[in-house]
């Protein structure tokens, strides 16, 4: 292993990370880096092989007992030699002592368990243009998720996350290019999304709702927003109702990933989850 160190991320290596995200077939945002890098400025590591970047991973911190890994790349020339297995070391170093999650693609997840990690659910992809008649919600007002206070919007979000996580939200719902609605009945939050344009389709994430009419009220105006409505969503098989109205909507199964732990899964909202938020960061 002489000339392989790992650092931390800069600026430049987080444009490289979303390059390589992409090649891999996991179309990330064009601009989740921005929130990324506010969730946990010191959570992104590179591994070098003199001096030229061969492998990367995400191990970021989120209040003081959860942790998510993620963007696990060796470059393909570099595999099986044994710095990406060094990389993880590190990262699963970096979270040390708190539940870890992840979303393992299929290939990976036997080496996962051997690090402690256990399935919990599978986030399965769905990408179309959103049609059929799957019915709205009566009732709810669609607002832009900025006009509502911040407090209310990490309050929701927390209901359907382990840990508060404030700045990435505030950035993840804020970045140029992306359309964040919340569904609001008598004051009340019943749902949020966020779409953000892609290199492939446009991904929705979150898209939590209180119903599934609320969650098609959502992801219907969400996808006016995508090139040519476009969408990438992925939910939870732990929300049968979830899968059973983006079938019903038309989009079809792409990709699937695995919910992982190291520890029991933490209590989440799952019938309100209709997608989740990131593969990369939760």
């Amino acid at each position: 292993m002489t000339g392989f160190e790992i650092t931390g991320a800069s600026a430049a290596d987080m444009d490289m990370i979303r390059g390589w995200a992409d090649e891999e077939g996991w179309n990330p945002g064009d601009t989740d880096r921005f929130a990324f890098a506010v969730a946990d400025p010191e959570g992104f590591l590179v591994g070098r092989l003199d001096g030229e970047p061969v492998a990367c991973v995400s191990a970021v911190r989120y209040g003081a007992g959860f942790g998510f890994i993620g963007f696990y790349i060796t470059r393909p020339a570099f595999r099986g030699q044994g710095y990406g297995i060094r990389l993880w070391h590190a990262a699963m170093e970096r979270l040390g002592g708190r539940l870890i999650g992840l979303d393992g693609v299929v290939e990976q997840q036997d080496n996962y368990r051997k690090s402690g990690f256990r399935p919990a659910w599978n986030n399965v992809r769905h990408e179309g243009v959103p049609h059929g008649a799957a019915a709205g919600a009566d009732g709810v007002e669609v607002v832009d998720a900025a006009a509502l206070p911040f407090g209310q919007l990490a309050a929701y979000d927390r209901r359907f996350f382990p840990e508060a996580r404030d700045a990435f939200l505030s950035a993840w719902t804020a970045l140029p290019g992306r359309t964040a609605l919340a569904a609001v009945r008598d004051g009340r939050i019943e749902g949020i999304g966020v779409i953000r344009p892609c290199s492939g389709a446009s991904r929705i994430g979150p898209l939590y709702a209180a119903t599934p009419g609320v969650a098609a009220t959502l992801l219907r105006r969400l996808a006016e927003q995508a090139s040519g409505g476009l969408v990438s969503v992925d939910a939870p098989d732990a929300n049968p109702e979830a899968v059973a109205l983006l079938k019903g909507l038309g989009l079809v199964p792409t990709f699937e990933t695995a919910r992982m732990y190291t520890g029991p899964a933490p209590e989440l909202e799952l019938p309100g989850i209709y997608g989740v938020t990131s593969l990369e960061l939760g």
